[in-house]
């Protein structure tokens, strides 16, 4: 069954963001990396199931950039911990959500992930994520590795 795995936050300052939810969560974050694919620089709080994921910019032509730009710093995705990638995209999409591209990418913490468009998920951007699957390209998309 799928679960919560995190949700995420965009932030203009992870220097700025940190001191905050480490007040309102007591506690230090559990990490921080910079996932270059995505261009952002990201600081987990907690371990396992329900963390907060704070989503720093890394430059002005990064997805968290251009959401910062239209809808300021708030809660950005909502992703789902998923033991199959493939199976919950396949799921996903026969019910009729819309993948965004380019598909199943590198993700913060060496997991795959993919996004569901919020325009077909009731206006929730969905991640899911899986752990690595190293026998599948991952930045190619469902339907394109069946067909190569």
């Amino acid at each position: 069954m799928d679960k919560i795995d995190h949700i995420g936050i965009a932030v203009n300052s992870l220097a700025e963001a940190v001191p905050v939810w480490t007040a309102l969560l007591g506690e230090n974050p559990a990490g921080e990396e910079e996932v270059p694919a995505e261009g952002v620089r990201v600081a987990f709080f907690g371990r396992g199931p329900g963390r907060v994921e704070l989503l720093e910019p890394t430059g002005d032509d990064s997805p968290i950039a251009r959401h910062l730009a239209r809808r300021g710093a708030g809660v950005h995705h909502v992703c789902l911990a998923v033991d199959d990638l493939r199976s919950a995209l396949a799921r996903a999409e026969a019910a009729g959500l819309e993948l965004l591209p380019p598909g199943v990418r590198q993700g913060a913490g060496s997991r795959e992930v993919a996004f569901l468009h919020p325009r077909s998920a009731g206006g929730v951007l969905i991640e899911l994520s899986a752990p690595k699957d190293r026998d599948r390209p991952a930045d190619r998309s469902p339907g394109e590795r069946a067909n190569g």
